[in-house]
């Protein structure tokens, strides 16, 4: 960090709080210059460096912002008066001390970092209960951790079942969808038994499977095990220490340990989990080509409906790079590409130039899938042999996930045709609710009909201005005058804003001397309208404070300039009392 700079954060919050005084933090900058040149020379410039860093510095000021207004509203009392302005708060001396539970509220929900908590307030001489911060924070991470392990399958097994006598399954799920296995053991309500029988929700772990085991973003498989006539649905499928924990409910029969099974995956739907883990792989290698070398992968979730994945990128994809990739990825698919696989030691796998996913831990040996020369990745899921078996590629949608990681979601196969299908179906329901039989007269159709709805528009726009000139010619006749100011104030149903303004602005062509105040209601929303004329303001009169004195007796706010104000109201009921308090609020002002 080279420079420091003093920076000023705004609050515009419900408490009313003006800003915050320059307080003084550490600038990016001289990081992102070493950065810069460490990118630059790395990545070259296809990163467009400048603008991630530019980015990445708008965001940190932006989350430092929002954290201080929460530190505001949590703190209102403990904070030092020098913290705050244009406020009046008595600060009371004995706190000086921000508890470890609010500290950690700050940190864990907002994001704001505990050295910055700590340097702001020791600026002002308070200090933070650090110990009692880092409890927290250790009870979260044993939260978490317990979190994570008890998720899926896995919650099905007690912290003391016990599966150290238990081989590690045999998976052979890569080829065969079907299996003879032993059953070497029932778990029931995280205990370990000999039976089951219909109606149990139970745990088995087999000798082999061919159920493939969720991870890597890949689900699991799901299938039946069959003993004789005993039939069991397998809805899961997780590892514990390369034992596959199969999750069942007993459908019919009665099975033991010992027995031997007959396993079988649902195969429709394993090939429609491959074909969309295959596309993700090409997904990746054409977003590489299509966006930059920059491009990795931070996560992905593979099902038999479609595929997620999540990758870095510092901007939204424009239409044409998501045809570009789209594109491509069919063009690999046509091309049929052979899809190999090899289990090979680390270092030759990184040698021959295959992808591995950043942060994830790798044994000795990887299992490596190539794609003719377009992709080579460390996987360890399951994938169709041939491009080719992909059939079509869909992006469906694509958007953002966090700061500089962005989504695509996508479909392939089958999906691709139940995706369609329901995208034509929603055009033929479109067509039929604007009457147009011939769906490809749709956007033709619907420019015409949304000119029509634009001509009705203005023609009512036409109807309402008229009749409320002659409202307000009524209304004018009728004005009270406070001096030697005429004071006219009415409220109109079915008014938008703009009306209100330009009956506003009639009233002050006609009347040299006058403050108008008008309420409009429209669709459930109330508005008002002040406007004031030169003479009346000479003598003290400001719309902006007359308006919003009106829009306070009916729940709202506002205000603006003197010579013209709006606000906005929440209570329908106080409208009239709102508009009646227009004479003895310009009175008052006047006196």
């Amino acid at each position: 960090m080279e420079t420091i700079i003093s920076q000023k954060f705004l609050i515009n919050d419900d408490l009313g709080l003006g800003h915050i005084k320059d307080i003084e933090m550490l600038s990016f900058q001289g990081l992102f210059t070493s950065l810069r040149k460490t990118l630059d020379v790395k990545y070259t410039r296809k990163l467009h460096i400048d603008s991630i860093l530019k980015k990445c510095k708008a965001r940190f000021f932006k989350a430092i912002n929002d954290c201080i207004k929460q530190c505001v509203k949590i703190h209102i009392k403990k904070l030092p008066q020098a913290f705050i302005t244009n406020i009046s708060i008595e600060y009371n001396k004995s706190i000086m001390e921000l508890s470890g539970e609010d500290a950690f509220k700050l940190n864990d929900t907002y994001g704001f970092p505990i050295d910055l908590t700590k340097e702001i307030l020791s600026e002002h001489g308070m200090k933070v209960n650090i110990e009692r911060f880092h409890e927290l924070m250790k009870i979260q991470k044993k939260r978490s951790r317990a979190a994570r392990k008890n998720a899926g399958a896995d919650a099905w097994i007690s912290n003391i079942t016990d599966l150290s006598d238990i081989a590690a399954t045999d998976f052979v799920g890569y080829t065969d969808y079907k299996t003879s296995s032993k059953i070497l053991a029932v778990i029931k309500e995280g205990e370990r038994v000999d039976t089951a029988q219909e109606g149990d929700n139970i745990v088995l772990v087999l000798d082999k499977t061919p159920f493939y085991a969720e991870s890597g973003g890949q689900v699991s498989d799901t299938g039946v095990v069959e003993v004789g006539g005993c039939s069991v649905d397998v809805d899961s499928v997780t590892k514990n220490n390369d034992v596959f924990l199969h999750a069942c409910v007993v459908t019919g029969g009665t099975l033991k340990v010992g027995d031997t099974a007959r396993c079988s995956i649902d195969s429709d739907r394993r090939e429609s989990i491959m074909r969309n883990h295959t596309a993700a792989h090409l997904l990746q290698a054409a977003l590489k080509e299509v966006l930059g070398s920059h491009v990795q992968q931070a996560g992905q979730f593979v099902c038999d409906d479609y595929v997620r994945f999540d990758f870095t990128h510092f901007s939204a994809m424009s239409a044409e790079e998501l045809i570009k990739t789209e594109k491509l990825v069919n063009e690999k698919i046509l091309e049929s590409l052979a899809v190999t696989t090899e289990v090979m030691p680390i270092e030759e796998a990184k040698k021959s130039g295959a992808t591995a996913l950043f942060g994830e831990k790798y044994g000795d040996t990887v299992r490596v899938v190539t794609m003719g020369d377009f992709s080579k990745e460390f996987c360890g899921g399951t994938h169709v042999n041939n491009t080719s078996k992909l059939g079509l590629f869909k992006i469906k949608q694509e958007g953002s996930v966090a700061a500089g990681v962005r989504r695509i979601e996508a479909v392939t196969g089958f999906g691709v045709l139940k995706y369609l299908n329901k995208v034509i179906q929603a055009i033929v329901n479109a067509g039929q609710a604007l009457r147009i039989n011939n769906i490809k007269e749709i956007a033709v159709g619907a420019q015409r009909i949304s000119m029509e709805m634009k001509e009705k528009d203005r023609m009512i726009l036409e109807l309402q201005e008229k009749l409320a000139q002659e409202q307000i010619k009524s209304v004018v006749n009728n004005a009270k005058a406070i001096e030697t100011t005429k004071v006219v104030s009415k409220k109109f149903e079915n008014t938008t804003p703009d009306m209100l303004r330009k009956m506003c602005e009639k009233v002050m062509d006609t009347e040299p001397d006058c403050v108008v105040v008008l309420a409009g209601v429209n669709e459930g929303k109330l508005t008002f309208c002040c406007c004031c004329s030169k003479e009346a303001i000479a003598k003290g009169l400001k719309a902006g404070n007359i308006v919003k004195q009106v829009a306070v007796i009916a729940g709202g706010n506002g205000g603006g300039k003197p010579d013209s104000a709006m606000a906005g109201g929440k209570d329908l009921s106080k409208v009239d009392e709102a508009i009646n308090s227009v004479e003895n609020i310009v009175k008052e002002m006047l006196s």
